[in-house]
């Protein structure tokens, strides 16, 4: 019987994510009771350790940092899906959406995420080592689109309120598409050595050899399997969505509490893959998970809203608040500071750690 039943366990990253698209497809737009509540999370904690195991094996496939770009992009884009379609339903609260969603996303990257793994590598490893050159590149594109898509519309005069003109939206959409792909040119063609993990004295690793490299056929597979495991994690997260808001309101909390859970649930496989690099002493891996996710989000997220914009009725506000700003700030400044030497100690995971409990402090407490 144990011999028969082990092969289920093994194959348990295949069955969760079709399980996961299944339920997604019966509970999507209703009303859930509490008992299939309680089973779409634990549901969606499995697609989310599944969609984790089937990105690893396509990263071990294509090597870094295609693996990374793979399920950066992949969350992402479902992710804009998810926005895009929430904006559709219309009211007030949908104007800010795609700001608190692109924001709370560059939070919890670039500061939760990067902090949580360079104390993990540090504390294991003694140090956290990785290359300066790929990582201060994607920083200061995360902290150029983040400046042109969050901060400007609060400063610019065209249109009153912290919202962009057309012209303004437009130009904020194609600069974000064309700063996102001179990147991924650069990541992958003509530095794809910038965004390898290093060694300890700093030599290049190209091969990856903790494993098997996996066949043709099982990394098709696994593509496929992702794709389903993160439209059921953002499906899901969205079904349990109405649960979480009456939470908060019960709790007296701000309503923007609902869209940092929601980026929180999102961006959990790219969390936990990215710690299981860091325990590995692959921390490039871990940064190029952390920020390209943050790239992705705002590089694809404005232009698929400002499109959206041509056809969904209201307003579009993107411009951050000055508490907001003074955060975005201090992270860029922070951030540049971590990724100069190429190399980390506890201590500057635990300042990016401390930034990202005071963003979540300021959301429960604006």
């Amino acid at each position: 019987m144990i011999a028969r039943l082990r092969p289920l366990t093994t194959r348990w990253t295949s069955f969760v994510p079709v399980l996961a698209v299944v339920l997604l497809v019966f509970t999507w737009g209703r009303d859930l009771p509490g008992a299939i509540v309680a089973l779409v999370t634990l549901v969606l904690a499995g697609a989310v350790l599944a969609a984790v195991h089937h990105a690893e094996v396509i990263a071990h496939k294509v090597g870094e940092p295609f693996g990374s770009l793979v399920l950066a992009v992949a969350v992402t884009i479902i992710e804009v899906a998810l926005i895009v379609t929430l904006m559709a339903d219309g009211g007030d609260k949908s104007s800010t959406l795609a700001r608190d969603t692109v924001f709370a996303a560059v939070m919890i990257t670039c500061n939760g995420i990067v902090g949580l793994c360079l104390l993990v590598a540090s504390l294991r490893h003694r140090t956290a080592v990785f290359n300066p050159e790929g990582t201060g590149a994607a920083l200061a594109t995360v902290a150029t689109l983040a400046t042109l898509s969050l901060v400007l519309p609060t400063f610019t005069t065209s249109k009153p309120g912290p919202e962009f003109s057309s012209v303004q939206l437009t130009f904020a959409a194609l600069s974000s598409l064309i700063l996102y792909g001179l990147f991924v040119t650069t990541q992958t063609v003509r530095h794809r050595d910038y965004f390898l993990p290093i060694t300890r004295q700093g030599e290049v690793i190209t091969v990856d050899d903790h494993a098997q490299v996996p066949s043709k056929r099982a990394a098709l597979i696994s593509l496929g399997l992702l794709g389903l495991a993160l439209i059921g994690v953002v499906g899901l997260a969205k079904g349990v969505s109405p649960t979480i808001e009456s939470g908060v309101a019960a709790a007296d909390l701000p309503h923007a509490v609902v869209g940092v859970i929601i980026a929180l649930l999102v961006l959990l496989p790219e969390t936990i893959a990215a710690v299981r690099s860091a325990r590995r002493d692959r921390v490039q891996t871990s940064l190029n998970l952390a920020l390209g996710s943050a790239m992705a989000s705002i590089g694809l997220t404005i232009p698929a809203v400002a499109l959206a914009s041509i056809w969904l009725s209201g307003p579009l506000v993107l411009g951050l608040g000055p508490t907001h700003m003074v955060l975005l700030a201090l992270t860029v400044v922070v951030s540049s500071l971590t990724v100069v030497p190429g190399r980390a100690t506890p201590l500057q995971g635990g300042v990016h750690l401390v930034l990202f409990a005071a963003y979540l402090e300021l959301a429960l407490n604006p």
